[in-house]
């Protein structure tokens, strides 16, 4: 297992997390305490959850394991999330203070901790200014009831708000984001990982395997179904991945992608996981494991290294999606120049 600093800080985790959405839904208790024990084993370091995650099970599940298991759990870096509504009052919800004093409160209980690693704004809240939510996260890290904070789902121009309204206000920075990319959505190319390498940010990418869709369960003649993180409607499955007449790129990349795995004797999933922890500014994968054959698979990315041609063929043939301005071509030119000076 490879390790990485966490953005710019000086915590180190492993480049494939564990995701734990799954807990208490798709993988009973058994199976989740389970998985943790064999991705601990394998050398992973990296726990993530968030309060909502079946309502806060996810969180107790992981909790009791940690309690049941003192040593494993003194190398783990936990982080859990907060933003989305945990009942059903107005103050239930967001990123203000009273609702974050209540969703840290009560994670920590859950986790059964006194202390959270990482402390994740689940997504954006316009209602709330940004100044508060750092004020409250800067206030807990000197309480010392977490030790860093980050973001999920944030836009670009969120993220960099974000980051220099706590450096004008001299308080703890950012280290983290957390959102969606895989070989299927690049689109945070455009804004989004500029503005994380920009600010020093580490991305801890969630949904790295499309749904399901970069493992090579879906064929081209066939309706989707099963479970995944999209659920079971087929247009719901593909339409995430761009409209009707973008959809011979899915089917470009997902047969580059198992012809990169033939070649290495892999798995498309593991091939797609490789790819993504090499790409720039990614700190951890999130692997989200129904079971421990299905996270067996997934680990064995750490163990994939992928030529530069494959990498150069998988960049290429998932190029995301643009219209001709303000992102392409063109575009491009305008935001650089030639040192020479030129037309």
């Amino acid at each position: 297992m490879e390790y990485r600093r966490l953005g710019a800080s000086g915590a180190v985790v492993s480049s494939l997390a564990l995701g734990t959405m799954t807990f208490g839904d798709e993988a009973d208790e058994a199976t989740s305490r389970a998985i943790m024990q064999d991705y601990v084993a394998a050398g992973g370091n990296f726990f993530d959850t968030a309060n909502v995650y079946s309502q806060g099970l996810s969180e107790e599940i992981v909790g009791r394991w940690l309690a049941d298991h003192p040593t494993e759990a003194a190398g783990v870096v936990l982080t859990t999330k907060a933003r989305f509504p945990m009942g059903d009052g107005p103050n239930d919800l967001g990123l203000s203070r009273i609702n974050l004093r209540k969703a840290l409160e009560a994670s920590l209980r859950r986790l059964k901790v006194e202390h959270i690693d990482l402390y994740q704004m689940h997504a954006w809240d316009a209602l709330t200014p940004i100044d508060e939510t750092l004020r409250f996260l800067d206030d807990a890290i000197s309480a010392g009831k977490i030790g860093y904070y980050g973001f999920s789902n944030f836009l670009g121009w969120q993220l960099t708000k974000a980051v220099h309204r706590s450096r004008a206000l001299g308080l703890a920075a950012p280290v983290t984001l957390q959102p969606q990319y895989n070989l299927l959505v690049r689109d945070i190319e455009f804004e989004i990982v500029p503005a994380a390498e920009d600010a020093g940010i580490g991305l801890l990418p969630w949904s790295p395997l499309g749904g399901g869709w970069l493992t090579g369960k879906y064929q081209r003649d066939a309706t989707p179904s099963g479970a995944s993180r999209l659920g079971d409607n087929p247009d719901r499955g593909m339409e995430a991945y761009g409209p009707r007449n973008a959809q011979e790129r899915t089917w470009a990349i997902l047969d580059a992608v198992k012809k990169v795995a033939e070649g290495h004797g892999a798995s498309m999933a593991q091939v797609a996981l490789a790819w993504l922890a090499a790409r720039p500014a990614v700190t951890s994968v999130l692997l989200g494991a129904r079971s421990r054959e299905q996270l067996a698979d997934n680990l064995a990315a750490a163990d994939l290294r992928l030529s530069a041609e494959d990498m150069a063929l998988l960049t290429e043939v998932s190029a995301p999606l643009h219209n001709v301005y303000p992102y392409g071509t063109q575009a491009d030119r305008q935001r650089h120049r030639n040192i020479s000076g030129g037309r």
